[in-house]
Order: C-alpha cells, then structure tokens, then sequence
C-alpha cells in the first residue's frame, strides 16, 4: 500500500515534535515499600520530523506502548524510547506519563491508615546526544502563616499549599523520597484520615513551626541541593489564602554542578 507519510510535503520545514496524546493505560511503578505499585496513566509520545517527510506513523507510537508493558524505570523507559526511535526513524523521542502516586500512610497520633494521592508526571526524551529523565510531583501540605501567629492574641491563620516539585535525575530515584522532602519542608504534611487526636496533633505541629512560602520554598530546594542524583531541579510554592482573595507563589530554579552544591 502508498505510504504517504513518506511523500515530500508542500512546505518543507522540520517539525520539532509530532506525536499521540492522551493514550490511557495501566501502569505499574516502582514502589519504594511494596516494590511495585499500580496505578493509571495519561500517555503522550512524540518524536521530531525531518522536513522531507509529509508526516509521522501515528500508529507505530501505540504499538511501541503495547509492546513495552513494562514497569516503569530508567532503564525500562529508555527501551520504550529507544523503540519508538527506531519505529519512527526519529533522532529524538519523548513520553510523558501522568498518573496518581498511591501511598499509605499512617496518621501521626492514632497511626490510623489511609491512602493519600500525589499528582505526577514522568518524563523521558532520548536523542543522539543522550537519555534525560525527570520527574514532576505535587505534594500538598499545611502552612500556618508566621506573621498572622505573631501579631494575633490568638491563634493565625493556616491554608492549604501546594509544592510542584520538578527535577531533571541522573539515575532512578524513589517518587517517596520527594515527596518526603516535600511534607518535612511545610508547617505540616496533610492526611486522608484524621481521627481527634491526629487533628490535635497536626494543628499543635504546625502551629510550633510557621512557615512562609519563602521559607517552604528554601527549606525544599536546600534539600535537593544536597542529593547527588540531581542534575537540574525546579520548585514552586503557592499558598492557597485563606484570608485573601489571592494566592501568594515562590519558585527556586537551579542547574547542579559540583560547584554550587553544599
């Protein structure tokens, strides 16, 4: 049969990325506790267009997925790129998996157990300079704002806060270890399952160490500057207010090198 993908196109320019989106798939990804873990994705592939070829094969990215059905890893990732490489005739390829990371905690007090959900997204792009991985995570925390605590007969005022923690890794690292990085840096980690005792405790907790968006943001970014597996590394803190009608942000971008490490 014609293929016309390979046909010259009327406008000759290279496209930077062509690909699928959207594609929904079991996914297993390594647990640090049970060693795996499953979950759902949202899958997007996508690789670079030379400026002779009309289009891409749309349907070579999907049989690439359907036969890598592999656990998640750095390696493993690197096979799927690699494939969809060769499928494609590409000299760069990418993919993006986005899915809800499931962990079980234990309330603080009560030890109470429940599910808490983080937003990810993994990403891999391999070229014929090399293999880049990196990872997004959303962690929520408590905050409770310093300067209410400290002008207020009172009490002060707390919010939710959100932490969007992006990093570019040299090797696989465990999703846990962010996010533990993530709760440890805020007034207090938030839970599914509270019992009165656990409310009395996160509230006393949070309350005896304030924190600014300023300082959440420092607090994380002093963190990743510290891990080895981390060549490039971006956090954004916003604090959801809870007595204004707008939200307060920070955000540290930094590249890794030996030189600017602690």
């Amino acid at each position: 049969m014609e293929d016309v993908q390979r046909h010259a196109p009327q406008v000759a320019l290279p496209i930077d990325t062509v690909g699928v989106r959207g594609i929904t798939m079991p996914l297993l990804v390594r647990d640090r506790a049970e060693g795996s873990r499953q979950t759902v994705a949202r899958v997007d592939m996508g690789v670079d267009l030379p400026a002779d070829f009309k289009g891409t094969h749309m349907s070579r990215f999907v049989a690439a997925l359907e036969e890598w059905n592999d656990t998640i890893s750095y390696q493993s990732v690197r096979r799927l790129l690699a494939a969809i490489k060769e499928r494609l005739e590409a000299r760069r390829a990418y993919v993006h998996f986005c899915f809800p990371y499931f962990l079980r905690k234990a309330a603080p007090a009560s030890g109470s157990q429940s599910l808490v959900s983080y937003d990810c997204r993994l990403t891999g792009e391999l070229s014929d300079e090399g293999q880049h991985f990196s990872l997004d995570v959303n962690v929520p925390v408590m905050t409770v704002c310093p300067c209410s605590k400290a002008i207020s007969r009172e009490g002060a005022h707390s919010q939710r806060t959100m932490i969007r923690l992006s990093v570019r890794m040299t090797h696989f690292c465990w999703i846990e270890d962010f996010i533990e990085m993530a709760e440890a840096s805020g007034s207090s980690a938030v839970y599914t399952l509270l019992k009165r005792e656990d409310e009395k405790y996160v509230t006393e907790h949070a309350f005896a160490q304030p924190t600014f968006v300023e300082d959440v943001v420092r607090n994380v970014a002093q963190r990743l500057l510290a891990h080895d597996q981390i060549s490039w590394f971006r956090v954004e803190v916003e604090s959801m207010e809870s007595i204004h009608s707008h939200n307060a942000f920070a955000c540290i971008e930094r590249t890794l090198s030996a030189g600017n490490r602690p």
